[in-house]
């Protein structure tokens, strides 16, 4: 196979932090708020807007409230856990690393009454057979495993616990039915291609009310707290954050929201996620030698797209390594924990045309490595 000459524009598939936006520009941030305490005017009013423009582009309901808290998605969702879980049983649902994470949190740290539904990699459990009188926890889209949910009809609209979903690489790329879920938790370094270190947390009004209702057994560090002597602590969801964020990091995630819109809001991030993944169905649909690790064409991740190949561990680690040395795709390589294969992100923040350059490498990659 002759080798391939046209290189990506941006050769940057990791997923997670994810490439930025096209045309991204950091001297173009509003660093007004830098060297600014983020509780003077300026750094609450950026905060304010990152919440109000989320409301927005998600287009979530009116009663919902929108919260950034510390420490990325995973932050998000262990403050989720330890403030809300212990007034009835859990049902959780995992399939990959990090829900296998939030059950481990479950049954070994808080080790709350549960009921544990799991499977390998490229497979969903039974979501059947979650119960409406429990709480719920699962990943949307699995992003060690490129295997999401279809959707939510498995969630009943008359039940009595909450639905805690971690939404991380699946919120601005996927649907999202909002009155399906009471929690839901992302971080900006997945689809928004925006940097690391804060997460988000939405909230429902039933999920408000268990908050204000239910007090844990167990000790809460202040980073967990989300609300006191039964209330709501409303100023986290209006840009009083717990500790200090990185107003860097809000700009950051302003101008990705803005890039958001410009593009017509969620649904135009959505089209353009599903775009990505329909050019790597067809390098796939071309190519015996290689297949996606999900099981089903339903259940496949339009953003962390996970791919199994006909070669060996070592000749996958050669084919990434061979891959990033020529820059033409970084970061590609499968979870650690995940069955050896490829992860290339496929959010809107990369471009179809960087994909559609990329992939005559790849199978050219893979010719070289297995020939050797």
């Amino acid at each position: 196979m002759t080798k391939p000459q046209l290189k990506p524009a941006n050769p940057n598939f990791s997923s997670g932090p994810c490439a930025k936006r096209p045309g991204y520009d950091a001297s173009k941030l509003d660093l007004s708020t830098l060297g600014r305490s983020h509780r003077s005017a300026v750094g609450k009013a950026a905060l304010q807007q990152a919440i109000e423009q989320t409301k927005q582009v998600l287009q979530l309901p009116a009663d919902y409230r929108v919260g950034i808290v510390p420490a990325s998605d995973t932050g998000a969702m262990e403050m989720v856990m330890w403030s809300m879980l212990g007034e009835r049983p859990v049902d959780v649902f995992a399939w990959e690393s990090f829900g296998k994470e939030w059950l481990t949190d479950v049954t070994k740290q808080l080790k709350i009454e549960s009921n544990t539904y799991t499977a390998d990699y490229g497979q969903l459990p039974d979501l059947s057979q979650a119960n409406p009188d429990n709480d719920l926890i699962f990943t949307w889209n699995g992003t060690t495993s490129g295997v999401c949910v279809p959707n939510a009809d498995f969630i009943s609209d008359d039940r009595n616990g909450l639905s805690i979903c971690d939404a991380t690489s699946a919120v601005f790329a996927m649907e999202m039915p909002w009155e399906k879920l009471d929690v839901i938790t992302f971080s900006w370094q997945k689809v928004l291609g925006g940097e690391g270190a804060h997460g988000v947390v939405i909230l429902s009004p039933k999920a408000v009310a268990r908050l204000e209702s239910y007090t844990p057994s167990w000790p809460l560090p202040k980073i967990f707290r989300l609300a006191k002597g039964g209330q709501l602590i409303e100023g986290i969801f209006k840009g009083a954050t717990i500790n200090t964020p990185s107003m860097l990091c809000v700009a950051d995630a302003i101008d990705a929201m803005s890039w958001v819109e410009s593009l017509g809001g969620a649904p135009g991030s959505i089209a353009k996620s599903k775009q990505n993944l329909a050019a790597v169905e067809q390098f796939v649909a071309a190519n015996d030698w290689i297949d996606f690790l999900a099981e089903t064409a339903e259940t496949r991740s339009n953003t962390s797209v996970c791919l199994k190949l006909d070669a060996t561990a070592e000749q996958v680690k050669a084919l990434v390594k061979l891959l990033a040395d020529e820059g033409v795709a970084y970061d590609i390589g499968a979870y650690r924990d995940a069955p050896a294969g490829l992860r290339i992100w496929c959010g809107a923040t990369v471009e179809e045309s960087d994909l559609q350059a990329m992939l005559p490498w790849l199978a050219w990659g893979y010719q070289q490595v297995t020939a050797a």
